[in-house]
């Protein structure tokens, strides 16, 4: 089992910025992808940023691209997401993710083997 504890998310205006962490724990050795999916009301799970473990690569949604930052501290097994020039519509509750290479290839909720308790973010005007 691993465990995900998010944490940094809070209420910015239009322009602004956050970073959010997400903890992991347990058997993480058993986690290829890290990943930060967002859900807005009546909306579906989006796949926001991905980090493969083993070689820190990232991948974005089009969305977010120069915009938002995915890392990791191998030694903490700490993932963060860098979020810059906020806009209304990255209003969500962001979660943490994390599962198998096919979490990272695909961005696809549906692969994840592991969830956090979720971070609200809210950008307001």
């Amino acid at each position: 089992q691993v465990q995900l504890v998010e944490s940094g998310g809070g209420s910015v205006q239009v322009g602004g910025s956050l970073r959010l962490s997400c903890a992991a724990s347990g058997n993480t050795y058993t986690v290829n992808c890290m990943a930060w999916f967002r859900q807005a009301p009546g909306k579906e799970r989006e796949g926001v940023a991905t980090i493969l473990t083993g070689s820190s690569t990232p991948d974005y949604a089009d969305s977010v691209k120069g915009r938002f930052t995915i890392s990791q501290d191998k030694a903490t097994n700490t993932v963060y997401l860098q979020m810059n020039s906020l806009k209304p519509e990255d209003t969500a509750m962001y979660y943490c993710a994390a599962g198998p290479m096919t979490l990272c290839w695909a961005r696809n909720a549906k692969l994840s083997n592991y969830w956090g308790q979720g971070t609200q973010v809210t950008v307001s005007s």
